[in-house]
């Protein structure tokens, strides 16, 4: 993997913005109302490790601990740790204005508990973030992506290392299961509880997949995941986060870089699902995109995040060391 051209990272632009969207707020109709629900963090749980222990049964989390007890080791671009091995490279295609980059993971687990989330500042609730690196670093991770970025909503189900979070369905949605075999489902015809008693270990409330059975989906460059104030479009050549799956607890992870001219100009929906299918993909999901778009290996973010630098996100989905 190459990261000798690796850019100078500006982490002010992201408190720039931040703050500039402050003053747009504030000046506008329903200020108020604006800033507390999309700015103002709103904390339902504040010990998300304690709560999880609490609520999480027996088994599952003896084989949860089982699973990143033992040391592993990095070579190169490769992490072992028993059964689960994590494999990063980088691609690039096109030429000049063309130019696509991106990250991929190739991830085999032992368990399929060693694949974990973790949010944000240890809490759940809505508008809570830190970068990637930063929820990585605090949950000992060797491997991570950013999430669904499940706190921007107050919708969706969440499941999160067996334990439920939210049970409001509205999208179609990711989950995985303790088995190692991961689905696509319909967020509205179930319940958490329903999810949870067939062996889900988490879920995820983003979308659209793009990938089913090896096949491309038809209609994803069509599909909005929310339309609600603050979200910009899902659509045309974006930076992106996906997952996909090629065997039980056999996985891939890939994070497109983009908006950046003559390195990497983001990917369509399509072209998306196209490298899922072509680095075997079976089903293949779309995640949180855009400047959330982030890679985390061996201590370090791998990609260039199009903010230029890291932007705050509410979860990831890591492996610990």
């Amino acid at each position: 993997m190459d990261t000798t051209s690796r850019r100078r990272r500006h982490p002010l632009r992201n408190s720039l913005i931040a703050g500039g969207l402050v003053v747009l707020l504030v000046g506008g109709g329903g200020a108020a109302w604006a800033v507390d629900r999309f700015l103002i963090e709103h904390v339902e749980i504040s010990d998300v490790s304690e709560y999880e222990a609490a609520n999480s049964s027996s088994s599952t989390a003896s084989e949860a601990g089982t699973s990143t007890e033992t040391e592993g080791t990095v070579t190169g671009s490769t992490y072992a740790n028993g059964e689960t091995t994590v494999t990063v490279s980088q691609v690039v295609t096109g030429t000049g204005d063309d130019t696509v980059t991106y990250y991929v993971a190739d991830v085999v687990l032992g368990d399929a508990a060693a694949l974990r989330s973790a949010f944000a500042k240890d809490q759940f609730g809505e508008n809570i973030t830190e970068t990637t690196s930063a929820i990585a670093d605090a949950n000992d991770a060797v491997f991570a992506i950013n999430g669904d970025y499940y706190g921007f909503r107050d919708t969706g189900i969440v499941i999160r290392n067996g334990v439920v979070y939210r049970d409001v369905g509205a999208r179609e949605g990711l989950v995985f299961y303790t088995d190692g075999s991961v689905a696509v489902y319909d967020e509205t015809t179930t319940s958490a509880d329903e999810l949870l008693a067939a062996g889900a270990w988490n879920t995820l409330s983003f979308g659209p997949a793009i990938v089913q059975d090896g096949q491309i989906v038809d209609g994803i460059e069509d599909v909005e995941v929310d339309t609600n104030f603050g979200n910009h479009s899902i659509q045309g050549e974006q930076p992106r986060t996906l997952v996909g799956v090629i065997d039980e607890n056999h996985l891939v992870f890939v994070v497109v870089d983009g908006r950046d001219s003559g390195y990497s100009r983001g990917v369509t929906m399509t072209e998306a699902a196209q490298i899922m299918v072509d680095l075997g993909a079976t089903t293949a999901y779309n995640l949180d995109g855009g400047g959330s778009s982030t890679m985390y290996f061996d201590g370090e973010v791998v990609n260039q995040p199009s903010n230029g630098g890291e932007r705050g996100t509410s979860d990831i989905l890591y492996i610990a060391e």
